[in-house]
């Protein structure tokens, strides 16, 4: 039951960074108030790392930032590899 919470807690936040991505983007491009750099890194450090990932890539947004370039990339790659192995450990609890 416990590795069900663990992925749904990633699955959510990467849910929640996505979106916020999405709207930052949008803001953006309207010239609306923006979402603060230090959320997108939280959102994305705490669990949201896939996200916004993907929603860099999709919504085309910080990808001229280096820092958010690689630094999203490596928090997805490193959040997937935590799920893969904490998940079959959670399980066996």
């Amino acid at each position: 039951m416990i590795h069900i919470i663990f992925i749904g807690f990633f699955v959510v936040m990467s849910i929640i960074a996505f979106f916020t991505m999405g709207h930052d983007k949008s803001a953006a491009k309207a010239n609306n108030r923006r979402v603060p750099e230090r959320t997108l890194w939280k959102l994305a450090i705490f669990g949201g790392g896939v996200g916004a990932y993907l929603g860099m890539i999709i919504f085309r947004h910080k990808t001229k930032h280096m820092s958010f370039r690689i630094g999203f990339t490596l928090l997805a790659i490193a959040h997937v590899a935590l799920l893969i192995w904490a998940t079959p450990l959670l399980a066996d609890l």
